[in-house]
């Protein structure tokens, strides 16, 4: 609302129109009786601002309530066809974009497959096939968008313009990128860390609605971690902020060089790459196929179900006087599985410990493919492991926003700048 005079009656108007707009959104059709009482507008007021927001193209008639003693009431809606937006998820195997009109609702996805691509290859024409394949998935134009928020491992520098901490991310790290982008692309563009847009989907949808001050801690590809301070996400003076994967901790060589490496301490004690080597090392019988994240995250899922069957006991087809009881002195076939499981959740809670006793959070999210697959028997051994490296507790939760996070983030955060531009009826 740049350019008008706080208190005066454009800008009251505006606050409330905003108001209005947020609860729609919040709860869906409103009449205008329920608006009144929400924003507490006076009836006249609030039909005043119904009628400002449906001439603008804001707010839409959907339908009258039903069910309730006297005449039917007219209900409102936020026109979600107001505006769209788009968010892009990248990785080295893939590019997933997504398209959402103002409202929220994703109306068109599509996926860009990348293995194998060189350098030399055109990651601006990777990024306009994904985007313009959701974009005609949700029947529209890439005109019709007016933010693009695109999510990748590592970060830009706000210096230098170019990408830091994902050597693995091949083709994006020229130095004319951005401009290139820029060039193809008609609406804002903005750039984020992939684990920071999960981390705004958690605080926006999941498990960190309510909280000012989190951690969360990502494992997927690679292990990453999110800060928010204040409300706010911290990023670092050169966007290398939750880069913990390069941490040096106990129980791991010292990695040397580790941006040339493409990583560190953590990562190889705690990272996906690590599950393997400790299911052949404990015996684990029958290790997946498949590629390296998928053979992980079926022996950390296999893991966390013999943890379940253990403590609730479904293991056992007998008592110890049945005939069926179980030979005590023979090997336990789960073992293996539980001993990979305590031996994961003690690597995370290693790293996990270090930004505890630097950032002292209220909670600990966790999120990523390997850590969704642990489930609660994973956490639960990574709190309490925690609860002994570290001098503060802090809560752990599993991540809420398990499809595609990264994804949900970035269209989050279109949405909230898009939603201030475009809900702004001081212009």
């Amino acid at each position: 609302m740049a350019g008008t005079t706080p208190g005066t009656p454009r800008v009251l108007r505006a606050m409330n129109d905003r108001a209005a707009l947020d609860l729609l959104l919040e709860h869906g059709p409103l009449s205008r009786t329920r608006i009144g009482k929400l924003t507490g507008l006076s009836k006249p007021t609030a039909s005043q601002l119904l009628a400002r927001l449906e001439a603008a193209g804001l707010v839409v008639a959907t339908g009258t309530t039903e069910g309730r003693p006297g005449p039917n009431a007219q209900l409102y809606a936020v026109n979600a066809r107001a505006a769209h937006v788009a968010g892009l998820d990248v990785t080295p195997e893939r590019i997933r974009a997504a398209v959402a009109d103002v409202a929220g609702d994703v109306v068109g996805e599509f996926k860009v497959r990348t293995p194998g691509r060189r350098a030399g290859e055109s990651v601006v024409r990777q990024v306009t096939d994904a985007l313009d394949g959701a974009v005609k998935a949700a029947d529209l134009v890439r005109g019709d968008l007016y933010r693009v928020v695109i999510g990748t491992p590592g970060a830009f520098d706000p210096g230098t313009g170019r990408l830091r901490y994902a050597s693995h991310l091949p083709g994006w790290h020229s130095p004319t990128l951005l401009d290139e982008l820029a060039a193809a692309l008609p609406m804002p563009v903005e750039y984020e860390n992939d684990v920071n847009l999960a981390a705004i989907a958690e605080q926006r949808l999941g498990a960190a609605r309510g909280h000012d001050d989190f951690v969360l801690l990502w494992n997927e590809g690679g292990l990453g971690a999110a800060l928010v301070i204040g409300g706010r996400l911290h990023r670092g003076f050169t966007g290398g902020a939750g880069e913990v994967g390069f941490l040096p901790v106990p129980g791991a060589p010292l990695v040397r060089h580790v941006t040339k490496a493409n990583s560190g301490g953590f990562q190889e004690l705690a990272g996906g790459q690590v599950l393997p080597r400790l299911a052949r090392e404990f015996g684990v019988a029958d290790i997946p196929g498949g590629t390296p994240i998928e053979v992980a995250t079926a022996l950390v899922a296999r893991a966390a179900e013999a943890v379940r069957r253990r403590d609730e006991g479904d293991g056992d087809p007998g008592s110890a006087d049945s005939p069926t009881a179980p030979d005590p002195t023979a090997p336990d076939p789960d073992a293996p599985s539980r001993r990979l499981l305590e031996t994961f959740a003690t690597g995370l809670a290693t790293g996990l410990a270090s930004m505890v006793a630097v950032l002292d959070p209220e909670l600990v999210v966790l999120s990523g493919a390997l850590i969704s697959a642990g489930g609660e028997p994973l956490r639960a051994l990574v709190q309490h492991e925690l609860g002994e490296l570290a001098a503060s507790r802090p809560r752990l939760v599993i991540g809420e926003v398990r499809h595609h996070p990264v994804l949900r983030g970035a269209l989050e955060s279109a949405l909230a700048a898009t939603r201030d531009e475009v809900f702004d009826t001081s212009r």
